[in-house]
C-alpha cells in the first residue's frame, strides 16, 4: 500500500480570502475553520476523497520568490480560453516566472501572489 496526498497546507496572510478564491476556482466548500484562523476547503465529499483538501494556515511572512511547489488546474466544462477569462474575473492575474510565451499553459497568481498554472488539458 502506498500513501496518497490527503491535504496541502499553504501558509498565507489572509486564509479567509484565499479560501474564498480557491473555493470559487475549484468548486470546493469550506470544511473547517480552526481557532487559530486556518481554513480547510475541499470537495463536496469532504476530507479523504480522491482530491486532496487545501488548508490555508495563517502566517505573517510574505511570499518571496517563485514557489517551489505550485498547483496546476484544468478546466472541466469549458475550453482553456474561457476558463482563463473566468479565473481572471475571480481575481487571478498573469505572472511571468520565466516562461517563453510558447507554453500550452498559462501561469497565474492567486490574490496573495502564489503561482498556479492553467493547463490546456480539459478534465471530465
Amino acid at each position: 500500500m502506498a500513501c496518497r496526498i490527503s491535504e496541502l497546507v499553504i501558509d498565507c496572510r489572509d486564509p479567509q480570502t484565499l479560501a474564498a478564491f480557491w473555493c470559487r476556482v475549484l468548486g470546493f466548500s469550506v470544511l473547517d475553520t480552526d481557532d487559530d484562523g486556518a481554513v480547510e476547503i475541499g470537495p463536496p465529499e469532504g476530507f479523504g476523497g480522491l482530491q486532496p483538501t487545501l488548508v490555508f494556515s495563517p502566517g505573517a511572512e510574505p511570499k518571496t520568490g517563485k514557489l517551489r511547489l505550485h498547483i496546476d488546474v484544468s478546466a472541466t466544462d469549458r475550453d482553456q480560453d474561457a476558463e482563463l477569462q473566468r479565473l481572471l474575473a475571480l481575481g487571478a492575474r498573469p505572472v511571468d516566472v520565466g516562461q517563453s510565451g510558447q507554453e500550452s499553459w498559462h501561469v497565474l497568481a492567486d490574490p496573495e501572489g502564489n503561482e498556479f498554472c492553467l493547463l490546456r488539458a480539459r478534465l471530465t
